[in-house]
């Protein structure tokens, strides 16, 4: 069955509470938990599309005061700017890291970033989709630092989290549902949490639409519809 065409609009909640403990998370939610007693002053979290990663780098971020970063803010041009943004609490959090591999500009940025954080007692949090040490990193100095950094897997969800997370996102909006509807979603939704996310916002929308309950049905139509 083909997926859904949904919309991803709107941004996510990345607080701590909004964040659901799982197997499939449990050793990254522990280091984030566990900073500042950490071996080393670089972690990266590692987990495919839609594990939460990202969340759990928001979590961090929020939790040390960190600068929120993305790859296109690791350039020559802006770099200076990127160290004062940081401030005094020398912490960075880079999500999507994995992008900077194969830009000689950015490898070379992120190296001086985290000679500048380990100088200075900092910090770094990388997400990713894979460890760093498979990353396609051609500046060797660059690919030294990274093999220094802890790594801490997120599996993808399991049916469990997926459950948990879908009748949250229901709650949250004051939307009734059944144990069938969760069931059928967990057979039927691509495993990711954000797609959880996006299933639950075409069927409120839906069920506001046409002034119905969520249910299979209704449910079952949406994807039908996806496959038009």
């Amino acid at each position: 069955m083909k997926q859904l065409p949904l919309d991803l609009s709107g941004d996510p909640s990345y607080r701590r509470d909004d964040f659901l403990p799982a197997a499939a998370n449990a050793v990254a939610l522990a280091w984030v938990e566990r900073w500042p007693d950490w071996p080393g002053p670089a972690l990266a979290l590692a987990g495919p599309s839609g594990s939460g990663k990202t969340h759990l780098l928001r979590v961090w971020a929020e939790r040390a005061n960190a600068r929120v970063l993305k790859p296109a803010d690791l350039s020559a041009s802006a770099f200076a700017a990127v160290l004062d943004a940081i401030g005094e609490a020398r912490a960075v959090a880079l999500d999507d890291a994995q992008a900077v591999a194969g830009d000689a500009d950015r490898e070379r940025q992120l190296f001086h970033l985290f000679n500048w954080l380990r100088e200075r007692g900092g910090w770094l949090v990388m997400a990713a989709v894979e460890p760093p040490a498979r990353w396609p990193v051609a500046l060797p100095d660059l690919a030294s630092r990274l093999r220094t950094a802890q790594v801490a897997a997120i599996e993808a969800p399991d049916d469990a989290l997926l459950a948990a997370v879908l009748v949250k996102l229901f709650h949250d909006r004051q939307v009734q549902i059944g144990g069938d509807v969760i069931d059928y979603l967990i057979r039927h939704m691509d495993r990711s949490l954000a797609a959880a996310r996006a299933i639950v916002d075409a069927a409120d929308h839906q069920g506001l639409a046409q002034k119905r309950p969520v249910t299979v049905k209704l449910l079952s139509e949406l994807f039908a519809a996806g496959e038009g």
